[in-house]
């Protein structure tokens, strides 16, 4: 048995499968780990959606910015845009089965016996292993509670840009899936910057990759993200794995196996989405 984390999909299920021979994957004996940005941008969002949500309890499935859009969407508290590649979703037969299995998936899972954390946008320098668990519990719990209407309404935003534990309501909400789902850079207090989103070389002044400050968690404890396409695949820290290698924008799908951190891709050019 091996357990194999795989970076955004984004709606690019062709290149999964690719992948999934490639490792050799063996169904109900294999576990698969999917870092978030299942759906959105890629050709076949809806058939993602449906083969994941298949795979039952052989993958573990946290939440990203793309997720919860899709379910903001679901809910009429946001607008399909552009660029999104979701309405297949939303008008399929099984779209209102999809979108309930959606909510009831994590913004972050943590494997005691792999020592490893898995979030979708990383884990702030200001955070403890206990803490995250329990921040993300919080918004779990409000996705799947009868006030989840109150918090996709205001869901969208850049502040609070600063975590205080003394945050309360939609605000406190708010900022827990920002760090969650939607971090890159922060400075050495982990104040949010959401508005750069190129490489670690474009941060701000007083600003840098939120993996490269001094972290809370266990030294030993390893974490595994995705939601940055730019750096591609490289943090140059050894516990610290970055899964998002750009599939929809025509780079490749990375699976990381988890027991040994060895790491496997698959091409994904001829699956680019023109936007």
């Amino acid at each position: 048995m091996a357990t194999y984390a795989i970076g955004d999909l984004q709606g690019c299920l062709t290149p999964l499968f690719d992948l999934l021979e490639k490792i050799n994957y063996k169904q109900n004996q294999d576990q698969l780990w999917f870092a978030g940005d299942l759906i959105n941008r890629g050709p076949e969002s809806l058939e993602t959606l449906r083969f994941i949500k298949s795979l039952g309890d052989n993958a573990k499935v946290i939440l990203g910015n793309h997720d919860l859009h899709l379910i903001a969407v679901a809910h009429g508290h946001s607008t399909l845009k552009r660029n999104d590649t979701l309405f297949n979703i939303l008008t399929a037969s099984d779209r209102d089965e999809l979108i309930s299995w959606l909510k009831q998936q994590p913004l972050c899972h943590y494997d005691a016996s792999l020592n490893t954390i898995m979030t979708h946008a990383g884990i702030p320098p200001c955070w403890t292993l206990t803490q995250t668990q329990r921040l993300a519990k919080e918004v779990e719990n409000q996705l799947n509670g009868d006030h989840i209407d109150d918090f996709l309404a205001v869901m969208y935003g850049n502040k609070p840009r600063l975590w205080d534990e003394n945050l309360v309501g939609m605000d406190r909400l708010r900022a827990i899936t920002n760090y969650l789902t939607r971090m890159r850079f922060c400075d050495e207090n982990s104040k949010l910057d959401l508005k750069s989103k190129e490489g670690p070389a474009t941060a701000q002044k007083g600003y840098a990759p939120w993996f490269t400050y001094p972290n809370k968690l266990p030294e030993d404890c390893h974490i595994v993200f995705g939601h940055w396409a730019a750096l591609e695949g490289i943090t140059n820290i050894d516990r610290i794995h970055a899964l998002d290698t750009g599939c929809v924008w025509g780079g490749s799908l990375t699976a990381l196996r988890l027991e040994d951190k060895q790491s496997f891709s698959t091409p994904c050019s001829t699956n680019r989405k023109t936007i």
